[in-house]
């Protein structure tokens, strides 16, 4: 029985060392997908990535990356002490009742609690 059904020709395409080298540029250049530059050439994504693996591990031709600018040094400045904060002084509360004498010390800046502090010992 002869076969009726025609078979397509074996249809793979061939890409030239120069067309791969663009596509791998375009995909090394930094913040560029990789996905995005082989729908940008009509290829599969996978297909791109093999010539990127194969590239980098040497068996396709050297492509010829754009300059990259400089890392900037660290250059440090020098800048003026702060500024002294005031600090604010204690609070010092002397209680003297017959020959006894009480000295409460309390930070100045919990005014409000000496305060309420101080209400509620002389009631």
């Amino acid at each position: 029985m002869i076969d009726d059904a025609i078979m397509a020709p074996n249809r793979r395409r061939r890409y030239s060392a120069e067309f791969k080298a663009q596509v791998i540029n375009a995909c090394k250049q930094p913040g560029v997908s990789i996905a995005a530059t082989a729908l940008h050439h009509r290829l599969n994504a996978n297909l791109v990535r093999n010539w990127i693996k194969a590239h980098d591990q040497r068996t396709i031709e050297p492509v010829h990356r754009d300059p990259i600018a400089p890392v900037p040094e660290f250059i440090p400045i020098q800048l003026p002490a702060p500024p002294e904060v005031a600090t604010t002084p204690d609070i010092v509360i002397e209680v003297k009742r017959g020959s006894a004498t009480v000295t409460v010390r309390w930070p100045g800046v919990a005014a409000v609690e000496c305060a309420q502090w101080l209400q509620h010992w002389l009631r």
